[in-house]
């Protein structure tokens, strides 16, 4: 648990100065930081505010270490449901397909910690979803 707790308080201290400056040069199309409504709130309240009819798939749900031992054993936790009410669990961003791997390369050489996809952008009614089969990556 304490290295949990540590990952925990390194990410919620950092500020989203690099993410900020990022969504800029690459021109994103939305984004939001991801807190009290987990991902998949923040996630709908993207897709419903997106000019065009789109929904926004979300394949890979990123797990700070240990935690997905914790859900098991804590009733209404939500996490694989994406409605964990972090404080501060990152920002989603809606980035062009063809700016997507230099923005996470300039985030890595940034920030010196990874940023990852977790979704994409599909034609639809302004919806979010999370993938019946989807995967989740440890973050440590």
């Amino acid at each position: 648990m304490g290295r949990a707790y540590d990952i925990c308080c390194g990410e919620m201290t950092s500020l989203n100065k690099s993410a900020a400056e990022l969504m800029a040069k690459y021109k994103v199309h939305g984004g939001t930081d991801v807190t009290g409504f987990g991902i998949l709130g923040h996630a709908r309240n993207l897709a419903e505010a997106q000019e065009r009819d789109v929904d926004l798939r979300i394949h890979t749900l990123p797990v700070i270490h240990r935690m997905l031992r914790i859900h098991d054993k804590v009733v209404n936790y939500k996490l694989t449901e994406g409605f964990a009410a972090e404080t501060s669990g990152g920002i989603l961003m809606i980035v062009p397909s063809e700016s997507v791997d230099q923005l996470l390369k300039d985030f890595k050489q940034m920030e010196s910690k990874e940023a990852w996809i977790v979704g994409e952008v599909m034609k639809g009614e302004k919806k979010a979803y999370i993938e019946k089969d989807f995967k989740t990556i440890e973050v440590s």
